[in-house]
């Protein structure tokens, strides 16, 4: 049984750190960052890997109450076909998880279950109310609709491992895809690197295991994570960018997290910043933020700079300072990452700007330059502080878990 926490504790992998799971390093296809629409158009596939036990579960963890979802109702299925909830459901607003809290809450003693699905592996967890995790595991992705029943297999595994008198003390699980995900009607809608398209989940989940599951987008959960229990807790304006394979994350603005109606908030890779001289982006535009400063980009550039291949970025961030044309890659990266956030910045006068993913894992190499790139650039609204994220590459997986026990983005 492993009983390492869901913590906030440990300190950030290196950039491109080999994860503990099959397919390991965090920049390479289970990377988290190329989120969203990102994964309609990206070659490399989408998903965050394992990084450092970081992250505790936060004290907010509440209590059953009596309005409760009913156990095999699956509340992300709030489209037409949902079932009828219970007298004592609350009615759903106009996102599909903005429940009353009330119905959200799961008592303390309640166990989870997280599922985050990538690109080549899926990994899941159970925790308890303490975040210490009771049981773990990752399975290779199929290609297309197969790969429902391996998280459904995945699942079913965990609870295996759970000793009989435990497996009943299981209150509420979340799955996170990649891809573009309607929540509200429980679909899969597209996923290039993983082959699905419009697959209607429902409650098969809800079925195998009993208890009712979340729908959710990889990114926005990982950088809603890193926003209210990680490096961006207690501020209520907060920038969250998850750095990996692709660029993406989330916006909170007046304590609220920023949901787009359209699908996922916080496509920061396809923001243009090169449009005259930048190199196609696999989205059809032209020097796009992605094409500079995401893992892949980084190490890409290094190589046409400088004639000599290197497969991730990590090689390049260790190289810096001494090697003019790894120091040149960094820069570039820096500057289309600040150029890109010039507009969000203005727009919204964010406190912080959080850096997430396994990218993060440069650490000062990264946010230090970002920094002062920001400061040089901005002459209106103050400069956010830009901080490392706390959960690094494993904000997906820990978020799915924190998802699952507060039952909201909230």
């Amino acid at each position: 049984m492993n009983t390492h926490r869901v913590g906030s504790s440990a300190p950030a992998p290196a950039p491109d750190a080999a994860s503990t799971e099959p397919n390991g390093l965090v920049t390479g296809p289970d990377a988290q960052g190329s989120g969203g629409q990102s994964d309609a158009m990206m070659s490399s596939p989408n998903a965050s890997a394992l990084g450092p036990d970081a992250l505790t579960l936060g004290p907010n963890a509440a209590m059953l109450g009596p309005t409760a979802a009913t156990p095999g109702t699956d509340p992300a299925m709030l489209g037409p076909n949902a079932p009828t909830p219970g007298p004592d459901a609350a009615t759903p607003g106009p996102n599909a998880l903005t429940l009353s809290s009330d119905a959200l809450e799961l008592d303390s003693d309640a166990l989870t279950l997280g599922l985050d699905v990538g690109g080549t592996t899926i990994k899941g967890e159970i925790a308890d109310g303490s975040g210490t995790i009771l049981a773990s595991g990752a399975v290779p992705t199929p290609r297309g609709e197969a790969a429902f029943e391996a998280m459904a297999d995945l699942g079913d595994s965990l609870l295996a491992e759970l000793p009989a008198d435990r497996r009943g003390r299981l209150g509420r699980a979340a799955v996170l895809l990649p891809g573009l995900v309607d929540t509200a009607r429980s679909i899969a809608v597209f996923s290039g690197n993983i082959g699905w398209r419009d697959v209607h989940i429902g409650d098969r989940f809800t079925r195998r295991w009993g208890v009712p599951v979340l729908i959710e987008h990889d990114v926005a959960v990982a950088g809603w994570a890193e926003w209210r229990f990680g490096a961006g807790r207690d501020h209520g304006d907060v920038v969250v960018i998850i750095l990996g394979t692709g660029v993406s994350g989330t916006l909170a603005v007046g304590g609220k997290l920023v949901r787009s109606a359209f699908g996922q908030a916080g496509e920061y890779g396809h923001i243009p910043v090169r449009p005259t001289d930048g190199l196609p982006c696999p989205c059809g535009n032209v020097g796009c933020v992605e094409t500079l400063a995401s893992a892949a980009a980084i190490a890409r550039n290094y190589t046409r700079l400088s004639g000599r291949r290197v497969d991730s970025a990590a090689r390049v961030f260790a190289r810096v300072p001494d090697d003019p044309d790894a120091v040149r890659a960094v820069d570039d990266a820096v500057a289309a990452l600040a150029d890109g956030l010039l507009g969000i910045i203005h727009a919204t006068c964010p406190e912080l700007v959080v850096l997430g993913g396994g990218l993060a894992g440069a650490g000062a190499a990264l946010s230090e330059p970002l920094q002062a790139a920001l400061a040089r650039r901005l002459r209106v609204v103050p400069a956010p502080r830009v901080v490392l994220g706390e959960f690094g590459a494993r904000a997906g997986l820990a978020g799915a878990l924190l998802l699952a026990r507060h039952g909201a983005l909230a």
